[in-house]
């Protein structure tokens, strides 16, 4: 067998010069002269309900003696759900799983800490060497889907299931990649209607030791709202590059919108985390409050101050929004949203509200998901009971020191 760095050299040479469309091939290909029968590379949609293949040429007719997936749901070339699979389990616990005979595994694809997809692998059987081949091999495919994820339609029409309405493409060209992270802290976000968000955005960055965080939420829901939130974070982010406090950045959003979109107000949570010390600092802009998750439960009013007056109204001349700060304990979460996820409704009319909101966090947490699984499980939930009738963000921040 060739040697894996080899192998792996030789297919990241290979991929400089080739379309989406090209790389399983290059995947299949490296992986079978690392001793597999094959690989499949699928990729999670934007809702990160199902895992769709990457279109690549048929395989031959596969041999009597070709191993087969027997008990999993569609055939190797059709999307398979992320619930009730082994494809999904490997997706949602970023861990590797096997079939009862050993011939096929599920490797996670990770991009840093977001969760990509899961790449498909089957063999006469797998050796421990084998195996740390495969997750080698899942790392590179992961760099190689990303590295064309931003300009390649394959990529795009693989992790989407319907079409996109303008604003929301506005939208999600502007915001980051929803999961980030290191050894000591992860930030996880989700917005929803994924294909229809109107006002609501995200962001969050590292640097220098410190994660920035912006929730917003734009008044309305048309393309108007979308281009709000989209010149919010570019006003947000020219600020904070430049050496722009939190007050700054608020001053310069809101004087940005009242010269350029002046009949849109928008509200947000602005914020920093010192990652060495746990020092959490945030201003509150006509914003629901976050939360503060200790040890299991909500600590009440820790992040409760008078929210500032939204952005947009033209104020910045007026006294700057005044900083909070709260210290983290190791293992603390801070939970801020839209009040879209508050004001969702059950076919009752009953709201889901924010006490249902942490008891869902909470509950999920405990039973060990990582962050972005817990906001994942919660949004599944929200949809299956409620009904959205604004965009619904949530961003979850967990401080996880050495």
């Amino acid at each position: 067998m060739p040697n894996e760095d080899a192998v792996l050299s030789a297919l990241l040479a290979s991929s400089n010069r080739v379309t989406a469309a090209d790389i399983p091939a290059l995947i299949d290909e490296a992986g079978r002269k690392l001793g597999l029968s094959g690989a499949q590379v699928y990729l999670a949609d934007l809702q990160q309900a199902r895992l769709t293949p990457l279109v690549h040429p048929a395989p031959e007719t596969p041999s009597p003696n070709e191993p087969t997936d027997p008990g999993e749901p569609g055939e190797p070339s059709e999307p398979i759900q992320i619930e009730g699979s082994m494809a999904g389990l490997a997706y949602r616990t970023q861990r590797t799983q096997r079939s009862r005979d050993d011939c096929t595994a599920w490797v996670p694809m990770i991009d840093g800490v977001e969760r990509v997809g899961v790449l498909r692998v089957t063999a006469p059987c797998f050796e421990d060497a084998l195996l740390e081949s495969c997750a080698a091999l899942s790392g590179l495919a992961t760099l190689l889907v990303m590295a064309k994820s931003s300009h390649d339609e394959l990529v795009v029409d693989r992790t989407r299931s319907r079409t996109m309405t303008t604003q929301a493409e506005l939208l999600w060209a502007f915001v980051p990649p929803r999961t980030i992270g290191t050894d000591d802290v992860t930030s996880t976000a989700i917005l929803e209607p994924a294909y229809e968000a109107g006002g609501d955005a995200f962001d969050h960055s590292l640097g220098d030791g410190v994660l920035h965080l912006a929730l917003l939420d734009a008044m309305g829901h048309d393309l108007a709202s979308g281009g709000a939130s989209a010149v919010a974070l570019g006003a947000s982010r020219a600020t904070r590059r430049a050496g722009g406090t939190l007050a700054d950045i608020a001053t310069t959003i809101d004087t940005t919108l009242s010269e350029w979109i002046p009949d849109r107000l928008l509200t947000a949570v602005i914020a920093r985390l010192d990652i060495a010390t746990g020092q959490f600092t945030w201003i509150n802009c006509g914003h629901p409050p976050p939360l503060l998750i200790r040890e299991g439960h909500v600590v009440p009013q820790a992040m409760e101050f008078p929210a500032y007056l939204p952005l947009g109204l033209g104020l910045g001349q007026a006294a700057a929004p005044d900083e909070h700060h709260i210290r983290l304990q190791p293992g603390d979460r801070v939970l801020l949203y839209s009040d879209g996820v508050t004001e969702a409704r059950t076919s009752d009319g009953s709201l889901f509200g924010e006490q249902r909101l942490a008891d869902s966090v909470i509950r999920s947490m405990a039973s060990g998901n990582a962050p972005p699984e817990t906001l994942r499980r919660l949004v599944r939930n929200l949809h299956e009971h409620h009904r959205l009738h604004d965009d619904a963000t949530i961003m979850l921040v967990r401080w996880h020191p050495h």
